[in-house]
């Protein structure tokens, strides 16, 4: 694969996995949604099938790495760190595409959904404004979550541990069963187990984290929520951002060492 190849692939790729994977949480959050409150099964088997997608359009150009998760596992795995620089910046680039177009697709509800009184707070709030004022004191604002994760409980030790085996979970079923017939990245059959493999860990672990288990999955959205131009958006919880980067990228290390100890 050329260096080309791979920025592009990893670029298309990772900005259709934000794409549908923050258009589920938007459809599932933003009022007048035609979705609203569909609920945690929804977002689990969205961001599945996103990944199922996004997989199998970027597969043949890149491998479909479309995190650097995986990207620092294939490494660490083969020993070879020469495209991770290329494959980190297609991923980051593409998830704020993807985040972006997730705006341009919802804008209306965007746009209804911060101007609700009873969502934003202000004169004339009811019950709902209470939420709004505790999104503001935990420096999240109240459509944060369509773009990046959060915790339910802020517990920095529990939500770092909870971040490294959700995606040690994820890296070790690709490493033992994803693997196309080169080993650099995900084959035709193992696209379609990983999409499973990201449904189970929503739904079994994702709870107390929203499952990021990809750095730029919520990193490049975050930038994105802090960027754009919304009404009453508030905050971009900056303080708890660096734990869905550093929980898996360890979670990913230990992973590949335990592949490469017990299964390479």
């Amino acid at each position: 694969m050329s260096s080309s190849d791979i920025f592009i692939g990893e670029t298309v790729g990772t900005a259709i996995l934000i794409l549908l994977g923050g258009g589920v949480c938007a459809a599932v959050t933003l009022k007048a949604s035609k979705a609203r409150n569909a609920g945690w099964l929804t977002i689990a088997f969205g961001w599945g099938f996103a990944v199922m997608t996004a997989a199998y359009i970027s597969g043949p150009l890149s491998g479909a790495h479309l995190n650097p998760a995986v990207t620092l596992a294939f490494a660490i795995k083969d020993g070879d760190w020469t495209d991770v620089p290329t494959y980190l910046a297609g991923q980051l680039l593409g998830a704020m595409i993807g985040a972006v177009l997730v705006w341009a697709a919802y804008y209306g509800q965007f746009q209804a959904h911060l101007t609700d009184k009873e969502i934003v707070g202000g004169p004339g709030a009811q019950a709902t404004s209470a939420k709004a004022v505790e999104a503001r004191d935990k420096g999240a604002g109240p459509v944060l979550g369509v773009f990046s994760t959060a915790p339910e409980i802020r517990h920095t030790v529990q939500n770092l541990v909870t971040e490294i085996i959700g995606t040690f979970v994820l890296i070790l079923a690709i490493l033992t069963q994803g693997l196309n017939d080169k080993g650099n990245g995900l084959g035709v059959v193992g696209a379609l187990i990983t999409a499973f493999v990201v449904v189970s860990i929503g739904l079994s672990l994702g709870g107390p984290t929203g499952y990021a288990i990809n750095p730029v999955r919520d990193l490049g959205p975050r930038i994105v929520h802090a960027l754009l131009p919304l009404p009453n958006k508030g905050g971009s919880d900056w303080s708890y951002a660096w734990i869905p980067v550093v929980g898996p990228l360890v979670g990913s290390a230990i992973a590949a060492g335990v592949y490469n100890a017990a299964f390479a």
